[in-house]
């Protein structure tokens, strides 16, 4: 690593050995974001148990205290309150500035904190499209979107040449955070410091500037797209930004409007650990060029089954689900309005998986109630963070409900929804997922 150190003292000047005493001291910087579609931040300040301090990154994030352990177990982040993210990973969505009712692209997504960020913004109106080029990784994405409970989003598995190139014009805003050598993760993992080298950042940096000529086809006239990454050296960072900008003149670095970090390039911004963050960069640049826009996918009419539109009256108070079906193989979703044609592309979900027909009944999905709120639902037991019946619930176990609730039932933690079950003569038969059950 002597040589990591050298490029560090040549990049900070005068501050490397401030660089070096964060580096070294031991305290990694460990952050959550609440997850505004579930829950505010006042709420989980009164039952997460430990003082929230707040991040300077976003107005979401907060720094989780040393002392704090195994966060990721509590019902609270299983219900998709909260998202554990290194605080300086949400500057680049800050700097994106979305709003409600705009498209958006996050590129390179996984493992789903940036891409839930993005649509805690969007309030469940307009489209987050979430890509991620690797299966695996791609999986974890998806599951991330079920458990914050989002509705508009579109979650592929894509290269983002082939996914930018059909979707030409089409989003008003893209996220591009792009894989890197991860210099700003060192301290946290120890195996992207050992597959550190010279060789590796140039490779990233050459990587990084195709995902960015392929991005920018995406995007729509004078849409705006960030780039970031969690690296420290400027061949992954201003040297792309440089490069990519002197290929395409038709984009400019523009005002992201934030105060956080330090400046770079004019208006992109640097984050280091002194600053309060593990590391990042971010940038945002505008398009001036005229976009040929993709024309927006005419779903074809069907007749929905009477049995799925009455499984949708039973069990949820919002009928206007009906409206947004659609029904591929067995498989009903909910689909996000005004989708463009997808076509051949490998899609994984949708908008929200409601259900499974099975012999003209419907077996519903997990997703249909992590995205409801208990309130949609006809029926709800709410279950108290600390109870015994909540961890029997997350656990697998069935749990004793009142003799007199029958049918699909969602259980909440809280008020927020956490999963269902099905409730029949005082027991509540668990349907969590097993892949998600605590041990």
């Amino acid at each position: 690593m002597e040589i990591f150190f050298e490029r560090m003292k040549s990049l900070l000047g005068d501050e490397f050995e401030s660089f070096l005493k964060f580096y070294n001291s031991g305290k990694i910087f460990r952050g959550l974001r609440v997850n505004t579609l579930k829950c505010s931040a006042d709420k989980l300040r009164e039952l997460i148990g430990f003082e929230l301090e707040p991040a300077p990154f976003c107005a979401e994030g907060f720094y989780i205290p040393d002392e704090i352990k195994s966060l990721g177990n509590s019902p609270l982040h299983h219900a998709g309150a909260f998202y554990m993210q290194e605080p300086s990973a949400t500057s680049a969505v800050e700097m994106l500035n979305v709003k409600a009712g705009e498209k958006v692209l996050d590129l390179c997504a996984a493992p789903g904190g940036k891409s839930t960020q993005i649509a805690a913004k969007l309030n469940g109106e307009g489209l987050l499209w979430s890509n991620e080029i690797v299966k695996s990784r791609s999986i974890i994405l998806l599951s991330n979107i079920e458990r914050m409970g989002i509705r508009n989003a579109v979650v592929s598995n894509c290269r983002p040449d082939i996914l930018c190139a059909r979707l030409r014009g089409y989003f008003d805003k893209i996220l591009v955070d792009a894989p890197c050598s991860g210099e700003g993760m060192f301290r946290k993992n120890t195996e992207a410091e050992t597959e550190w080298s010279v060789e590796h950042v140039k490779s990233c940096a050459a990587r990084q500037l195709m995902i960015l000529n392929s991005a920018k086809n995406a995007l729509k006239e004078n849409g705006e797209l960030v780039y970031s990454t969690c690296t420290f050296s400027k061949e992954e960072n201003e040297g792309v930004i440089e490069e990519f900008l002197s290929e395409n003149p038709d984009f400019e670095i523009v005002d992201s409007g934030v105060d956080f970090g330090r400046p770079t390039l004019g208006y992109a911004r640097r984050i280091f650990p002194m600053d309060g963050g593990e590391g990042h960069f971010a940038v945002k640049l505008r398009k001036n060029s005229a976009s040929v826009s993709v024309p927006t996918n005419k779903p074809k009419s069907e007749k929905t089954p009477d049995f799925v539109k009455a499984f949708i009256t039973d069990n949820f108070v919002n009928t206007a689900f009906e409206n947004q079906l659609q029904i591929i193989g067995r498989n009903i979703y909910i689909v996000p309005n005004n989708l463009p044609d997808t076509g051949s592309l490998n899609i994984l979900r949708k908008g929200v998986l409601l259900g499974e027909i099975k012999k003209n009944r419907v077996e519903p999905h997990h997703h249909a109630f992590t995205s409801s709120k208990k309130e949609d639902c006809k029926r709800a037991v709410d279950l108290d963070l600390h109870s015994d019946d909540i961890k029997k619930f997350l656990h697998g176990e069935e749990i004793d409900v009142a003799k007199d609730l029958k049918g699909y039932t969602a259980v909440c933690v809280n008020g927020i929804t956490t999963g269902f079950g099905k409730a029949s003569a005082g027991k509540l038969k668990n349907k969590y997922p097993k892949g998600l059950r605590t041990l």
